[in-house]
């Protein structure tokens, strides 16, 4: 398996591996081409795929505001899972964004994505239990 940055031709196998997650990866507009395109005018260094035998395994988008990192979208294919994908990618995507000078990151569960929570905590991530979640659609 390799770790590389995302590229606009990995977009289709990424955007399946989104709508194939199960609970917890829902794709809105944002999630769209030309939308995720604006998203490597930004930090592309913190997109990041997992590849293996030339076929996009694993996914995370990471994002830094210049003060929190934030991860979005972590999804594995179904036939690879349970094999360290998600946690490479995670772990790849903080220490890009600790080289950056980013303390702390913060990302959004759904509640009862007991796999997902799981996983974060064995990484380090705390639930946030005073926090609720607030968005809005432009």
């Amino acid at each position: 398996m390799i770790l590389r940055e995302f590229t606009m031709d990995d977009y289709d196998a990424v955007y399946a591996l989104w709508r194939d997650a199960g609970p917890g990866v829902e794709l809105r507009p944002s999630d769209e081409r030309d939308e995720v395109a604006k998203k490597l005018e930004r930090d592309p260094d913190l997109f990041i795929v997992a590849e293996e035998e030339g076929c996009v395994v694993g996914v995370i988008m990471g994002a830094w505001d210049g003060r929190r990192g934030w991860l979005h979208h972590l999804a594995v294919a179904h036939h690879a899972r349970c094999r360290g994908i998600g946690s490479a990618l995670i772990t790849e995507v903080e220490r890009r964004l600790r080289a950056k000078g980013c303390l702390k990151v913060n990302l959004l569960v759904v509640a009862d994505n007991e796999v997902a929570r799981r996983l974060y905590a064995r990484l380090g991530y705390d639930d946030m239990a005073d926090v609720v979640a607030m968005g809005k659609e432009l």
